[in-house]
Formats: structure tokens, sequence, C-alpha cells
């Protein structure tokens, strides 16, 4: 994926996002209580992901959070079905996730940029998900790094 991305999102200015960091959200939930975060193990695991294949083919501006974003043309109806499943499991566990906006899977590649007209993709690139991860957003010096959430045995 890197081979297809890394030319186009040279040519946008800001600070570049390291790829290990890329990564697709698919419900945001924001602080939660460490002692709770069993209840996200199981809200996972009582999740029926659907394979399905997103295929990203350009890079967009984002002006209100200034990033270049990765995007696909569509979403497939089986991305939509889980993120809205997982809105509605992390919601009757008393979490509030974002609701208000559509729902637009997309890959941060640079952040602080600065405006850019949208740069298509030399080929496309496919990706195939059968599974996910709870991940935990780390703020760190020199940016954010994102962690798999382990379940504690």
């Amino acid at each position: 994926m890197r081979d297809f991305i890394t030319p186009v999102a040279k040519l946008v200015e800001g600070r570049a996002i390291d790829r290990r960091n890329w990564h697709i959200t698919l419900v945001y939930i924001g602080d939660f209580p460490e002692a709770r975060i069993d209840e996200l193990h199981e809200i996972k695991e009582a999740v029926t992901v659907e394979p399905f294949r997103l295929r990203f083919d350009r890079l967009e501006f984002w002006p209100r959070p200034k990033i270049a974003a990765l995007v696909p043309p569509t979403v497939p109806p089986e991305l939509e079905r889980l993120v809205e499943d997982l809105k509605g499991r992390v919601f009757a566990a008393g979490v509030n996730p974002e609701h208000q906006r559509a729902y637009r899977p997309h890959v941060t590649t640079v952040r602080n940029a600065r405006t850019f007209e949208t740069q298509r993709l030399a080929q496309s690139a496919v990706l195939e998900w059968s599974s996910f991860e709870l991940v935990e957003s780390v703020s760190e010096p020199g940016g954010v790094t994102y962690h798999p959430l382990v379940k504690d045995f």
C-alpha cells in the first residue's frame, strides 16, 4: 500500500504521519476508564465481522482538521454494518460515540497539511479486513502513537 501512497503524500506540505500509525477508526470512543477496558474487549468479542475490501484511490485535503486523508470512493455495506453495530454496542455500555457525522473511512497520512487539490493515486490500494483491534491513542513528544489494547488474562 505504501508504494502507491507515499509518492502522492510526499507532495503534501505538513507533518507526515509515520506509516506505522496509519489506521482506520471504526468508532472513536475518547477517554475511557481503564477499569472498564474489559467491557470493550467483551464488546469486541461479541461482534461478527463480515470480511470486506476497501479500495483507496485518492488523497484529499480535509480543511477542518487540516489533514491529508487517503479515502475510498465508496464504503462497503459490510463496513457500514460493522460501524453501526459497534456504535450501538458502545452506546449501550454508556459511551456516546460520534453519531452526528456520516462515517467516512480514511487514513490520515499528513497532519497540519497545507491546502492542496485532490490527488489521484497512480494505482488503487486495495485492503481486505476480517477483524479489527481495540487501539489506544497515546500522546507523546512528537505526536500521537497508537497501541493495541491487549486483554489482561
